[in-house]
């Protein structure tokens, strides 16, 4: 997956891949509780996705199940290509025992910048963690609010735009109806597989998508795999 949005735009190889470490093969996941009738629901509504489930067995989507890594992560990512987002992702997280907030406002500003952090990423690693720690965010409200309402209220985080925002709602929350139409992997997939390869507006992709309602993010998961077979977790 690859954002559109200058400020949250990681320009990464391959397309369909958010900073994440990619699972080897297709192996069986704890699925989302929704995840069959999803899956049935799709192969019913949608031409495409009847060919293309059935390709990837028991592969799922899955949660790290920790907000704070998942957002740091997706910070340190930006405008990197995969590799060289986990290679700074491994030298950052050798700075603490544990990837946690307070552990990340202790940090030095130059030991970050040592592991490959440029000095915004830095600041935005920072926005991010003060956010988690002062309470700012309503993180045991989360999956009582609505979508919009977690994306406005993440948003207000320095680094992060609508795409990571969205990225955290379908990653992190496993929210199950989440349609990321900056997301460029997402645009190709749907030119590729709906349009010959022609190119796609915001317009046409949306059409497409009226049909995997209520289950987009699980479309958009499957989508992503047609131009990435590898599973990741984010």
């Amino acid at each position: 997956m690859t954002s559109r949005d200058d400020l949250d735009a990681p320009l990464r190889v391959p397309a369909a891949g958010p900073v994440a470490d990619a699972v080897g093969g297709l192996s069986p996941c704890v699925k989302p509780a929704y995840w069959d009738e999803a899956t049935r629901h799709l192969m019913r509504k949608d031409r495409v996705l009847k060919r293309l489930i059935p390709r990837f067995g028991d592969a799922c989507l899955e949660s790290r199940g920790d907000a704070f890594g998942t957002l740091a992560r997706s910070i340190i990512g930006q405008q990197i290509s995969v590799k060289a987002a986990q290679s700074v992702w491994d030298r950052f997280k050798v700075l603490a025992d544990e990837v946690t907030p307070r552990a990340v406002l202790r940090m030095r500003v130059d030991d970050m910048r040592a592991a490959g952090l440029s000095a915004r990423k830095v600041e935005y690693l920072i926005d991010l963690a003060l956010h988690f720690d002062s309470g700012a965010l309503h993180v045991e409200a989360w999956p009582q609010m609505d979508d919009e309402a977690i994306i406005r209220e993440l948003i207000a985080i320095r680094g992060v735009g609508r795409w990571t925002a969205e990225m955290f709602l379908i990653f992190h929350l496993l929210r199950p109806d989440v349609l990321p139409l900056d997301d460029v992997g997402l645009i190709r997939g749907i030119s590729e597989n709906y349009f010959s390869g022609e190119s796609v507006s915001r317009s046409d992709a949306r059409e497409v998508a009226a049909a995997w309602a209520p289950y987009r993010s699980v479309a958009t998961w499957y989508i992503w795999r047609a131009l990435d077979p590898h599973p990741v977790s984010y």
